[in-house]
């Protein structure tokens, strides 16, 4: 990601300072879990995305770095609300808000993250973003109760798997990449390119993921950790709808029942390996990669664009 890193360069300086800023509050509890976030954020992969998208769209300016600490803002807040509802105690290696703080103090802080984007937004009259933000969060709420209600029986169809994905995962990065277009010349064909653009891209990130779950691509030995906690992916909705009736249940039953026993996780790992689900699950991530790309191409040839293409790579390159 070097390109992409040295092509905002100076807008990732500046978004930092922008950042902190932005959520200073004066409150000595609310300040210490901040600081605690912000010495541990992670790749700032969805600040990058906003600067690419509003370079290859325009120019970056003010309220192009107001968009970025809102997603920045809202997508750090469903991190801590996803780790009070999945009880975990880690985040990237560190302690969780949660485990430190208690469920308590983690749910109240992540609204009061969303406060904060929110009222960042209205304050400058930022309504169009707020607008996509907003539709990105609740489609990630929706995503999430519906890939709730469907894990129970483990019926999940392709089609609804997408549609839980694209909610779950690939909203926000689409409200990223139209709000980094729009907030330089509120162009609404520029900004649903853009959106359109971070929905395919976040659909074959996701689907990435899957794959690491059966050690694709040399990653390492595959972990089993989606099936263990009975989440549908792809190669396995693959799986189940091309084996024959008795693979099928016998795959169901140890997903339901004895996905605590490695040895019952390997099998179905070699189940979803000799049946294709593997194979077909990357021809997918690299489609909707595809898709990603021609999009991007509709925009003039610059730095910036060469640099998201560069991050469209790492998505389906990245080894973890």
């Amino acid at each position: 990601m070097n390109l992409s890193k040295n092509v905002i360069e100076e807008e990732l300086k500046i978004f930092e300072d922008h950042f902190s800023n932005s959520v200073k509050t004066g409150k000595a509890l609310l300040d210490r879990v901040m600081k605690f976030i912000i010495k541990r954020k992670g790749k700032q992969m969805r600040p990058m995305f906003v600067f690419l998208s509003a370079k290859i769209a325009g120019e970056t300016c003010e309220r192009t770095f107001r968009a970025a600490a809102l997603i920045e803002l809202l997508h750090t807040a469903s991190l801590v609300h996803d780790d009070v509802v999945d009880d975990s105690n880690m985040r990237r290696g560190f302690f969780s808000i949660n485990a430190l703080w208690k469920n308590k103090v983690a749910v109240l802080f992540g609204d009061y993250l969303l406060a904060k984007g929110l009222l960042l937004s209205v304050e400058h009259g930022d309504y169009e973003i707020l607008k996509m933000v907003s539709t990105a969060v609740k489609e990630m709420s929706e995503g999430e109760l519906l890939q709730i209600e469907k894990a129970r029986k483990l019926d999940i169809k392709e089609e609804i798997y997408f549609e839980i994905i694209r909610s779950k995962t690939a909203s926000l990065l689409a409200a990223a990449c139209g709000a980094g277009a729009w907030s330089v010349n509120e162009n609404s064909e520029d900004a649903e390119r853009m959106r359109l653009f971070g929905e395919k891209l976040g659909i074959s990130f996701q689907i990435k993921d899957d794959l690491f779950d059966y050690g694709h691509d040399n990653i390492g030995k595959p972990t089993g950790i989606d099936i263990k906690e009975k989440k549908m992916t792809l190669p396995l909705i693959y799986t189940l709808q091309n084996v024959d009736e008795a693979t099928k249940r016998k795959i169901i039953y140890i997903v339901k029942n004895e996905s605590h026993k490695r040895d019952k996780v390997d099998e179905v790992i070699k189940l979803v390996n000799q049946s294709g689900g593997i194979e077909y699950a990357r021809q997918k991530m690299e489609a909707y990669q595809q898709e990603a790309l021609d999009i991007l191409h509709t925009f003039p040839a610059s730095d910036a664009r060469n640099a998201m293409e560069e991050l469209v790579a790492y998505v389906t390159k990245r080894k973890y």
